[in-house]
């Protein structure tokens, strides 16, 4: 299943509970492609940072090559948030008159902290990321938050869409306003009774209406196109990573109901951590626990795809730790 996603995808979301080894199953799938050739962006999208800790060196919010055709970069929310509130303010700042400049730094200060800010920020990004990375890499695999965070922002794409053209719509009926109010300008007597003055607007103002009309408009493409990608089942999978217990069996079953929701299509399960099979007394009653939950599973989503990874005796990390579990995913195929 695994393997076949990893060859037939473009883009992968591996999401699920915290703690389950989301990253170490993301991060030895985008191995494994590099391996078989394919060009391979992974994308961290979790404020924990473990993808730098688990291939034990520093990645940062630019790509850093980690193995021969893979790639590797860390979305820090913080300095998400600060890049993008500095994009907003600085275009403001620019277009607004010099009289409200000051009340432009207060509302960009008090909307560093709102609610969502930082959701908003980490899905233009994520956006930009899928908009730029196409050419130079042939597939993209995102290590997303746990998922309550994870689930809001793959419902965010839809929202922000309407929002912005929301937005559109509201530019697009102020400049007809406009256009009527020009009009009655060339009348001298009416234009200055409703205008206070001259009705001609100075190029400096169209220049400012036309900027931001293109920053409307560029930001509705990223998020048509980060919602067209997501909802390309030929494109783009979401792989929920769990362990074969009773509360990560219950959140995946949640998970799933609400990518459902939002048209993200699951490309299958992958229960890690799972205990062997010929481990001793303790560990098989232990084992016996574990298909009690994943009879849960199946029942509850018998049609997803599954794929069983055992516990490991060590700690994946490194190149070479991540080297075994590839081999792992291509051999249980």
């Amino acid at each position: 299943m695994l393997l076949n996603l990893i060859q037939n995808r473009n883009v992968l979301f591996f999401g699920g509970k915290g703690g389950v080894g989301k990253t170490t199953v993301s991060a030895a799938s985008a191995l494994l492609a590099a391996r078989q050739g394919r060009r391979v962006l992974l994308v961290s999208t979790d404020p924990a940072h473990n993808l730098g800790h688990l291939f034990q060196r520093t990645i940062g919010p630019q790509p850093v090559a980690l193995a021969p055709n893979l790639s590797a970069l860390e979305l820090d929310p913080e300095q998400t948030v600060d890049a993008h509130l500095e994009e907003i303010s600085s275009e403001l700042r620019r277009l607004m008159p010099e009289h409200l400049k000051g009340e432009v730094e207060k509302h960009m200060e008090l909307s560093r902290d709102a609610p969502g800010m930082q959701e908003a920020a980490i899905l233009e990004r994520m956006a930009e990321v899928l908009e730029t990375a196409a050419e130079q890499f042939d597939l993209l695999v995102f290590d997303t938050a746990p998922s309550g965070h994870t689930a809001r922002l793959m419902a965010l794409p839809e929202m922000m869409s309407a929002w912005t053209e929301g937005l559109i719509k509201r530019r697009e009926q102020a400049d007809r306003f406009r256009e009527v109010w020009r009009k009655l300008g060339s009348d001298k007597s009416v234009g200055n009774k409703l205008l206070g003055g001259d009705a001609n607007h100075s190029s400096s103002e169209e220049d400012r209406e036309n900027r931001i009309r293109h920053l409307l408009n560029r930001r509705r493409l990223r998020f048509s196109n980060l919602r067209e990608a997501l909802a390309d089942h030929e494109r783009t999978a979401f792989i929920i990573v769990l362990a074969a217990e009773r509360l990560p069996v219950l959140e995946t079953i949640e998970l799933q109901r609400q990518l459902q929701k939002t048209g993200v299509s699951t490309g299958g399960l992958v229960v890690n951590k799972r205990v062997p099979a010929d481990a001793g007394s303790f560990l098989a009653e232990r084992r016996a626990q574990e298909e009690i939950h994943l009879r849960t599973l199946a029942e509850a989503l018998p049609r997803l795809p599954r794929q069983d990874f055992a516990l490991a005796a060590h700690d994946i990390l490194g190149l070479e730790g991540l080297e075994k579990f590839a081999d792992a995913i291509e051999e249980d195929e």
